[in-house]
């Protein structure tokens, strides 16, 4: 019999550390930036392949990262909860991430052209997509002044500045089956949750009441200071930018667009 020898060959790692575009805040007021990721395995496939998890998005990216984030900073012990009060930039970079480390950096994304409804396929290079890291301890604020306001007529008060909080994985989860029926209704949902304050030359609209109103203040509100509050989020929001501008194969027309996360965890 004759023995082959095999070179060996050093191990390679699953898990690797990265930077945290915003970062997690815990009870204490300290700040985690650095998580570690394993990468995805056969538990994860499974989880991917779960109709009811697929039906509810935002579950999903937490039960991923409760079994693929190692640790957070100090924090050692990771759990649905400390996954769910990342904020949703944090989580979806750690998915991008995730895909990175699992699969490679090279991914077969798909985008349906606003104007002839035909797909136009893209090699995307994962690499490529700028991260905006936050500069401050902890999630910012987004402060949006608006021009035509909300009127509170049963109060006899109008409202032009809003003030929101980034959302966070919780807030995904409670909006996502909103947002699977209703597009718009889901971003009402999301502002909602996420609205800190309605204000107007420094008297705030009461808490009660605000929460009262609850999606009400962002349905009544004008398309020009939705878009307003659009802009906002998207020119301050920390994180991935996943806007695309590309050509359509099949019309020629330029179009803007998003890579689409869901398409993270296929293997190209």
């Amino acid at each position: 019999m004759t023995i082959t020898e095999v070179e060996s060959r050093p191990r390679r790692p699953r898990e690797y550390d990265v930077e945290l575009p915003v970062g997690y805040l815990d009870a204490d007021g300290r700040l985690h930036k650095t998580a570690r990721l394993r990468k995805m395995t056969g538990h994860e496939e499974a989880l991917l392949a779960d109709r009811k998890l697929r039906a509810n998005g935002g579950k999903l990216v937490t039960e991923l990262l409760n079994g693929c984030l190692r640790g957070l900073g100090d924090i050692t012990q990771i759990n649905r909860q400390v996954v769910g009060e990342l904020t949703s930039p944090d989580r979806n970079f750690l998915l991008l991430e995730l895909r990175k480390l699992t699969f490679g950096t090279e991914l077969e994304a798909s985008y349906t052209c606003p104007s002839c409804r035909e797909t136009t396929l893209s090699i995307e290079d994962l690499e490529s997509f700028p991260v905006r890291m936050c500069e401050g301890a902890g999630p910012p604020e987004i402060i949006v002044l608006l021009e035509d306001g909300f009127e509170d007529r049963a109060k006899d008060a109008w409202y032009d500045l809003m003030r929101f909080r980034i959302p966070i994985g919780q807030d995904e989860e409670r909006i996502s089956m909103v947002a699977r029926e209703n597009a718009t209704k889901g971003t009402n949902a999301l502002l909602a949750r996420c609205l800190v304050s309605v204000s107007c030359d420094g008297e705030e609209m009461p808490d009660n009441r605000r929460e009262a109103l609850g999606t009400k203040i962002l349905s009544d509100l004008t398309m020009g200071d939705r878009a307003r509050i659009e802009k906002a989020f998207r020119e301050e929001m920390p994180g991935l930018d996943l806007t695309r501008e590309i050509d359509c194969q099949t019309c020629g027309r330029p179009m803007r667009t998003s890579l689409d996360l869901t398409s993270f965890f296929t293997p190209s």
